[in-house]
């Protein structure tokens, strides 16, 4: 029997509280796997360390993120159980302030009805084109033997830039060795995600795509294509990774 718990505003944890039961019901549905669970947690220790909250340096990437997927030519969002079950409204939302773009279902832990579920979940908020779906269509990324090696081609094989939020390592290095421009958020600024991206955003997913999508919208109207391309060209990711870490080190979090 699902169990009821009453989440209140008050708590000094509420929205890492609500992130956690989305996570809990996304896997009574069907949407997460149950090794999506113990990955999330995993993320709540980090993202206890950064106070819960945005860091300058993480600001600073989702700028910079902001303008890669407006310069693209053909940007893809990767999307899995994890993602859909946080934040697929959001998402939906990046893909239709980018207009270009597309979103592409791949899954580590892979069965034919997570990936149904998943579809029908971005269905529900408007989206009506969904790639990794059809097996007819997809090739293997080479050098890779996970599930995660299998994209669409006309969708992440296509691609010239491919925002891959909670993503695994192998396959973000296998992107990067199809000169593929990789865009990540990773918790974790230690992980081979986030040292293998060219923009790794190391912040909550949930705070992520809502300043994203105001970020994509600011530049759209205010920014012209070599003021976007400045601002990609001074940003070091490896910088970013460092101040995270300084970050981590130097907060005192309160046990809650």
């Amino acid at each position: 029997m699902a169990r009821k718990i009453e989440l209140h505003e008050s708590h000094p944890r509420y929205l890492s509280l609500l992130a956690r039961e989305k996570l809990v019901t996304g896997f009574q549905r069907g949407l997460v796997a149950s090794e999506g669970l113990i990955a999330h947690g995993r993320g709540e220790c980090f993202d206890y360390l950064l106070g819960e909250c945005t860091t300058d340096s993480a600001r600073a990437a989702i700028n910079v993120a902001s303008a890669t997927l407006l310069l693209a030519r053909y940007p893809v969002i990767s999307i899995n159980g994890n993602v859909t079950a946080l934040c697929v409204d959001q998402i939906c939302g990046l893909n239709r302030s980018l207009e270009n773009s597309s979103v592409e279902i791949n899954l580590f832990y892979y069965t034919k009805e997570r990936e149904k579920l998943i579809s029908e979940e971005f269905k529900k908020y408007g989206l009506t084109r969904i790639f990794g779906i059809d097996s007819k269509n997809l090739v293997s990324i080479p050098e890779l033997e996970s599930n995660r090696r299998l994209v669409d081609r006309d969708g992440i094989s296509n691609a010239d830039v491919v925002f891959v939020p909670l993503e695994d390592g192998d396959r973000t290095i296998a992107l990067k060795r199809m000169n593929k421009k990789v865009i990540t958020v990773d918790l974790n600024p230690l992980s081979r995600t986030a040292l293998s991206a060219d923009i790794t955003i190391v912040d909550n997913i949930v705070r992520v795509i809502p300043q994203l999508i105001k970020c994509v919208e600011f530049h759209r109207k205010h920014s012209s294509e070599n003021d976007l391309k400045d601002l990609i060209e001074s940003f070091d990711n490896s910088d970013g990774l460092k101040k995270a870490l300084e970050v981590m080190k130097s907060k005192q979090v309160p046990f809650q």
